[in-house]
């Protein structure tokens, strides 16, 4: 006999680590803002696999992630008045600020400015 899947049911992860999660929730938000369509996003992400399938890069949960992020970068470089310098740099501050935060610790950004 069937029986339905109970909706409150712990499933097994999906993603590998949180921020995988976090680039696709980043990129609903700002579809559900209007930044850019939803056909964008998935035109943006298909290309960004097509180029690592290209690449010969492995199909893993990580190369999904950079692919999303790499696509979610041009985007948000195409329709918003965010500047690629100005991205790259708060990337690097990201870099730094992981860098100089004790393990276990939450990141915290202003370790991070130079």
């Amino acid at each position: 006999m069937f029986e339905p899947e109970d909706p409150l049911k712990p499933r097994d992860a999906v993603f590998d680590e949180p921020w995988h999660a976090q680039v696709l929730a980043i990129a609903d938000t700002m579809v559900q803002a209007g930044t850019f369509s939803a056909s964008d996003w998935a035109g943006a992400l298909g290309a960004a696999l097509k180029a690592a399938e290209a690449r010969g890069d492995d199909d893993t949960a990580e190369t999904y992630y950079l692919c999303a992020t790499e696509a979610l970068e041009g985007l948000v470089a195409r329709n918003t008045q965010i500047s690629g310098e100005a991205l790259a740099e708060r990337k690097a501050a990201w870099a730094r600020a992981y860098l100089a935060t004790p393990h276990g610790k939450p990141v915290d950004l202003e370790a991070g400015k130079q």
